[in-house]
């Protein structure tokens, strides 16, 4: 539920919608949390502490998009309260797509809960410990084995979170392509979708996301050192 995409026979004019930072991120995202899974159920820990440290800067990335990132991607312009997404709610049951350029607000709560599962992933493994003590993240240290131990187990159990809210999440997109008529991943690849009318919206310029991206790798960088110098 992360935007609107074609409608066939209201839409006239195909206008941009998604940049590219916000689309880079979206499935970065997927293949790296694919690919630490992976290599953990190899036993790759050094691969899967290094995909970590890349989500962990994609996700400092998409916080600092999220307040100075273009028109779609910031978080005042799609997150709505519970009245508005009570009444969103209400209208699924039709047919007709959503008319909202962006996020709907169903959709904005989705993507805020997934971030913040993906953040609790990410942190606790930092400070993981696995039963031997010999695979750890870079601030074990920080903590006795015991706590380590418990925010390993803690870094599974929000993985399974994780799990099942990418399958409500792929679900979602099927029930807005299949019922709603409504192409959710074709703007997520092309960043233009199909509208009525042009929205309007307004895109960051480059030079914002190529800083946020420094402060981005900064975070991940120095959180992979233990946050030492």
């Amino acid at each position: 539920m992360t935007g609107r995409g074609t409608t066939p026979g209201a839409a006239a004019v195909r206008a941009r919608l998604w940049d590219g930072p916000t689309r880079i991120v979206h499935w970065g995202l997927v293949v790296l949390i694919a690919f630490a899974w992976w290599a953990g159920e190899a036993g790759r820990m050094d691969w899967h502490r290094w995909a970590g440290y890349a989500v962990l800067g994609l996700l400092a990335f998409r916080l600092i998009w999220g307040f100075a990132g273009s028109a779609t991607a910031r978080f005042a312009s799609f997150v709505r309260g519970p009245a508005a997404t009570l009444a969103y709610l209400r209208t699924l049951p039709r047919r007709a797509p959503s008319a909202v350029p962006g996020h709907n607000p169903l959709g904005a709560w989705s993507v805020l809960v997934i971030l913040a599962v993906l953040i609790v992933q990410t942190v606790t493994g930092l400070f993981a410990v696995d039963v031997d003590g010999i695979e750890s993240g870079p601030l074990s240290d920080r903590v006795s084995f015991d706590l380590g131990r418990q925010f390993a187990h803690w870094h599974h159990l929000t993985f399974w979170a994780l799990e099942a809210l990418v399958a409500l999440h792929v679900a979602a997109v099927a029930f807005y392509l299949i019922y709603k008529r409504s192409n959710l991943v074709g703007p997520m690849v092309s960043g233009h979708g199909q509208f009525a009318q042009d929205p309007g919206l307004s895109f960051a310029p480059l030079w914002r996301a190529v800083l946020a991206a420094a402060v981005a790798v900064g975070i991940a960088w120095w959180a992979a050192k233990g946050f030492r110098v």
